[in-house]
C-alpha cells in the first residue's frame, strides 16, 4: 500500500484526514511517523503558497505522496486580517483567548452585517512524480460579539457560520466537519485522489 505523508504535527487534522480518506488505498502517516523533520519558513502571501511551501519541503525529503494544508481566518472589515498570519497573529505563543479578544476589541461597535468573515483552507498535494494539485475551500460567516462554545479551537469561539445562530465552537465536531473549510477541502482532494487510482 502506498503511503500518504500528511505534513502536520496536528493530531486533530491527522484524525480528520484518516476518516475522510478511509477507503483510499493509502497508509496515512504524519511527518513524525515517517521520520521526517520539516519546519520551512511559511512566507507565502496566500494560503495556497504556504500549503505548497510545506508540501514541497517534505516531498524533497522523500519523493512520496505528500499533502499539507494551510488555513486561517479572514475578517473583511479588518482588511482580511489575520489571514495567512492567523497562526502567528500576535505571536506564536499567544493564546487564542487573547487573539480572539483583540479581534473583538478591534470590531467593537461594528454592526453584525459588516462583520463578515470566512475560514479558508488550502490543501496541496504532491504525487511521487512531482505533480502538484491544490484545492481551496471556505466556510463563510460572521464574527460574533463575544466568544462562545467549548467544542472548537482557535478562532472557532468567535465565528458564526452562515445558516447558524451559534459559533462553530457551539456545534458538535461531527457537524462542523460537514460544513468546515478543511472538511470541504479534504473531500475535494479525496475526489482528486480517487480519480488518480
Amino acid at each position: 500500500m502506498d503511503r500518504l505523508i500528511f505534513a502536520t504535527g496536528n493530531q486533530n487534522k491527522l484524525k480528520e484526514i484518516k476518516e475522510i480518506f478511509a477507503d483510499l488505498p493509502f497508509e496515512i502517516v504524519s511527518m513524525k511517523d515517517a521520520g521526517i523533520i520539516s519546519d520551512p519558513d511559511e512566507n507565502g502571501t496566500t494560503f495556497e503558497d504556504n500549503a505548497l511551501i510545506k508540501a514541497r519541503d517534505v516531498w524533497e525529503k522523500c519523493h512520496e505522496t505528500v499533502m499539507s494544508d494551510d488555513s486561517g481566518l479572514e475578517i473583511d472589515y479588518l482588511g482580511k486580517e489575520p489571514g495567512v498570519h492567523s497562526a502567528r497573529f500576535m505571536g506564536h505563543d499567544t493564546s487564542y483567548d487573547l487573539k480572539n479578544a483583540e479581534l473583538l476589541r478591534r470590531l467593537e461597535g461594528v454592526p453584525f452585517e459588516k462583520r463578515t468573515a470566512r475560514f479558508v483552507c488550502a490543501c496541496a498535494l504532491i504525487l511521487p512524480d512531482g505533480t502538484e494539485h491544490v484545492v481551496r475551500e471556505t466556510m463563510e460567516g460572521h464574527i460574533a460579539d463575544s466568544p462562545s462554545g467549548n467544542n472548537g479551537f482557535g478562532y472557532d469561539p468567535i465565528f458564526i457560520p452562515d445558516g447558524y445562530d451559534v459559533t462553530s465552537a457551539d456545534i458538535s465536531p461531527e457537524e462542523k466537519n460537514q460544513i468546515s473549510h478543511r472538511g470541504k477541502a479534504l473531500r475535494k482532494m479525496y475526489q482528486f485522489l480517487s480519480s488518480c487510482k
